[in-house]
């Protein structure tokens, strides 16, 4: 058997079981069947993944199947994802792990597709039309994946009844910012027990005082971006806008390090000063701030709750997993179909969202089995080939 053929029977065998964590999710075959050609085609070198391309990968004559799948017939998505969220517990589950909350934009045509209107798009950097979903990712050790979803519903989506009921948003589905969907998804993450240590997010989210605050009370460490215009409460007790914690630092507190290979390898600068009078011993409020090596002017800031002994390099962990965010972006839409969808209905946007997000764990926990083999494979060739005279001893 050529190599290549077993690693696709291994990839075949892996996604099969997967799909068998939540095939009870469907009452009927056709569909339990769908879901796993759906995940076989997000996974398949294709270059577009819509309702064509994976019927035809599927031996589909047409689209049909697919579309039932999306919009018509009943299954629980969040059952679905509360499923591939245990298995990546399962496999990747680390108590140092990071939870990341950012959002992403999908640009569309037409004013159909639920929650679109001209916002703002990152990804094309100005205003554009188009969809916003807010993602929670887990970042650990082994490796980064996506497990959670929300599709935020503009204001001139919910206060337009007809028109969310002509996209299948119930009328208990009422407006939230961003910010409240970024908390209701790490509040679940909390409830449900998922492993992690930290919680990170943007200046966006992370400037809530409020969320800081009911993060500290659940006892939950974080390193929040914020802006240079945030004010803080020194630990004795003086507001100060956090830029000027550190405008006038001497340059002996700022140390040198190197910044995530998701950012090329750069090099920043980083100090800290300690905010908020202790109430606990072991607990202690961090003002944070990253310089970029020889860009004085590029400065971001962060608020850091955490264990009084956690050393800066812990910190710089913690915000260098946003660039893993980013990076299962990149890969869930270039591998896993994440942005190829063609459904207009709310449903349907959390349906593919989460079947794109099971093939991105599956290709995640596969990848992080390889690393682990070769890595065992290194340290036994290293054992293999020490001198036969050297003492165990």
């Amino acid at each position: 058997m050529s190599g290549d053929r077993a690693q696709i029977l291994c990839w075949s065998r892996e996604l099969e079981q997967l799909h068998g964590r939540f095939s009870h999710r469907f009452t009927r075959s056709e569909p339990r069947e769908t879901a796993l050609a759906y995940l076989r085609g997000l996974l398949a070198p294709l270059g577009r993944k819509n309702g064509w391309t994976l019927a035809e990968q599927a031996g589909h004559a047409a689209p049909d199947r697919i579309h039932r799948l999306l919009n018509r017939i009943e299954w629980d998505a969040d059952g679905v994802l509360d499923d591939v969220r245990g298995y990546v517990v399962d496999h990747l589950g680390d108590r140092d792990a990071v939870l990341v909350v950012d959002d992403t934009d999908f640009l569309k045509k037409g004013a159909r597709s639920a929650g679109v209107q001209r916002q703002y798009s990152s990804a094309a950097g100005r205003t554009e039309n188009c969809q916003v979903g807010v993602f929670l990712a887990y970042v650990c050790r082994r490796g980064r994946t996506l497990i959670d979803r929300r599709l935020y519903l503009p204001t001139a989506w919910t206060d337009d009844r007809q028109r969310c009921r002509r996209a299948g948003i119930g009328d208990d589905t009422l407006f939230q910012t961003k910010l409240a969907l970024a908390r209701e998804m790490v509040r679940r993450a909390i409830t449900d027990g998922v492993p992690f240590l930290w919680v990170t997010a943007g200046p966006a989210y992370g400037f809530s005082a409020s969320w800081r605050l009911e993060l500290e009370e659940a006892d939950v460490f974080h390193v929040m971006a914020t802006t240079r215009h945030e004010t803080l409460v020194t630990r004795w007790a003086v507001d100060h806008p956090v830029r000027d914690l550190f405008d006038e630092l001497p340059r002996d507190q700022w140390e040198r390090r190197p910044y995530g290979d998701a950012h090329g390898g750069r090099t920043a600068d980083w100090a800290r000063v300690e905010i908020r009078p202790r109430h606990r011993a072991d607990r202690t409020h961090w003002a944070l701030a990253r310089r970029t090596a020889g860009c004085p002017d590029d400065v971001s800031y962060y608020v850091v709750y955490c264990p009084a002994r956690t050393g800066l390099d812990e910190l710089i962990r913690v915000v260098d997993s946003r660039a893993a965010l980013e990076e299962c972006f990149r890969t869930a839409r270039q591998e896993c179909g994440l942005d190829d969808y063609q459904v207009r209905r709310y449903p349907g946007w959390h349906r593919h969202m989460t079947l794109a997000m099971a093939a991105h764990a599956c290709l995640t926990v596969l990848r992080a089995r390889q690393r682990s083999t070769k890595e065992s494979q290194r340290i036994a060739g290293s054992a293999d080939d020490r001198d036969p005279r050297e003492s165990d001893t």
